[in-house]
């Protein structure tokens, strides 16, 4: 892959780096060559990024080429937004108040070369913002109100960089191109690369270790080139071709910001954050599949101002759902006046809006798993022991699930597929599985959740390899679609 510096002036960039070349932005933009390259890494280093400036330009024209553009136009937008910035950096709050503790100052400016400050005790701070805002050059702002606040964080111009710093430019570029992967070729024998997002430590995983070995054979019969990531990877999305979610998902949470990242970085993504967004916050999908009239047990979204309707909307028993629960937790059943108003009084803390919902006993759950719009297979989930859930997380460990049973596609009722589907099809055609109770000849959707649980021994127990295969076909297809269309942009 061609490592192309792109610079505004070619004065401004006066360091001979190995297997780097340095491009003049007028150069970039209209001599045809730089079009047909095919496989190139873009750093642009442009002066300006405003709207419509030669900076934005380059990254803009670089994403039409098929070139990996750093920084990419969803950066350079992201920058502009401070409601943007403080919601992606929520997450180093404790280390903003750690690194600047001992700033006497109201105002701070931390200067980001490459990831890198001159400073060794900024070391982590610079490193970490630089992972979240990848441009190569960074002025992180901040001030104190009680606490220190990023207040800004915008580009800095090659040419405005002091004379004092220049040293240490040169030394964090050389540092920063030699030891990216992107500097070595690809293996021959593998066409793509794919990124598996897990969490080695998470006690309840969308997938068990067998599982993940089976996704890794299936993928590297297709010729990819696997890698397991975690949290600690995101400055290395651009590196791949897809990356493929396995850790519980959620919007505010690094799982949606490497989505985020990784779409925005043009990479195959499964989940892609839109998916993300809809399927996680039970609001959304309540108010989404009642405007499709897609059957689901009557439903209240409760607030502050209608909670005391609930008894007479609902009755009681009745299910609170926080909006973003997953796998029954935050997920509770109310049987007495008395507790509704102590569950929804501690809900009502964390979110404006609950989820109420008619309580509909069954032994099971369906769980249809749709991939591509299409059906991919078919579970029916038993409650746990002596619990109205599938999940019992206060029960014991060995009681925990309930049993599980795998059933082929065509054994599926008709009336359950068809509302799985119609439900799936709303959101997208990523890889969703549909929880559907069926009563007297009827399904009603309970919810529809991106990342679902495939785990070896329960999911595969009718497709086994097949299935992991198909999942694997699915993301190869997308490279290869995305890719044709970026060519014929460019050509």
């Amino acid at each position: 892959m061609r490592k192309i510096v792109i610079v505004n002036n070619l004065k401004d960039w006066d360091f001979n780096i190995d297997e780097v070349e340095v491009v003049a932005a007028q150069a970039y933009l209209t001599d045809p060559a730089y079009t047909e390259i095919k496989n190139a890494r873009i750093f642009n280093l442009c002066r300006s990024y405003k709207y419509q400036s030669t900076g934005y330009y380059v990254s803009l024209l670089a994403e039409a080429r098929g070139h990996r553009a750093i920084p990419n136009v969803t950066t350079i937008q992201d920058l502009k937004s401070q409601t943007i910035v403080r919601s992606i950096t929520n997450e180093l709050d404790e280390q903003i108040q750690k690194s600047l503790h001992d700033i006497k100052s109201r105002v701070f400016t931390l200067s980001i070369y490459f990831g890198q400050n001159v400073a060794k005790k900024y070391e982590k701070l610079a490193k970490q913002l630089h992972d979240l805002f990848q441009a190569p050059l960074l002025r992180a702002e901040f001030i104190f109100n009680k606490e220190w606040i990023l207040h800004n964080i915008s580009p800095i111009p090659l040419n405005e960089v002091p004379e004092n710093h220049r040293k240490y430019l040169m030394s964090f570029a050389k540092a920063y191109f030699a030891r990216h992967r992107f500097t070595g070729p690809k293996p021959k024998t593998k066409i793509y690369d794919l990124a598996i997002l897990t969490n080695p430590l998470e006690s309840d995983p969308p997938s068990n270790r067998k599982a993940i070995q089976q996704f890794i054979e299936a993928a590297e019969s297709l010729g990819f080139a696997t890698e397991l990531i975690t949290k600690d990877d995101y400055k290395r999305l651009s590196e791949f071709d897809a990356l493929f979610i396995r850790e519980t998902t959620s919007v505010n949470h690094h799982t949606y910001r490497f989505a985020r990242r990784a779409h925005a970085d043009g990479l195959v993504v499964i989940d892609d954050p839109v998916s993300i967004l809809r399927c996680t916050n039970k609001v959304y999908l309540a108010e989404l599949l009642s405007k499709a009239k897609v059957p689901i047990p009557k439903t209240m979204i409760i607030h502050k101002e209608n909670r005391d309707l609930v008894i007479k909307e609902l009755g009681l028993p009745v299910v609170l759902k926080r909006p973003d629960s997953s796998f029954s937790q935050g997920v509770v059943k109310v049987t007495d006046e008395a507790s509704l108003h102590e569950e929804l009084d501690n809900m009502l803390e964390l979110s404006d809006l609950v989820i109420g919902q008619v309580f509909m006993p069954t032994d099971f759950d369906w769980r249809v798993g749709i991939l591509d719009k299409q059906p991919l297979y078919a579970c029916k989930y038993y409650m746990a022991k002596d619990h109205w859930q599938i999940y019992n997380w206060e029960g014991k460990k060995s009681e925990i699930t309930g049993n599980a049973e795998t059933v082929p596609i065509g054994d599926v009722p008709f009336h359950v597929m068809h509302t799985a589907l119609k439900a799936a099809n709303l959101i997208g055609d990523g890889l969703y599985g549909v929880d559907l109770k069926e009563i007297e000849g009827q399904a009603y959707v309970i919810e529809v959740n991106d990342n679902p649980s495939i785990d070896y021994g329960c999911e595969d127990q009718v497709l086994h390899k097949d299935l992991y295969l198909s999942i694997m076909k699915s993301i190869k297809r997308r490279i290869e679609i995305q890719k044709n269309i970026t060519n014929e942009q460019a050509s």
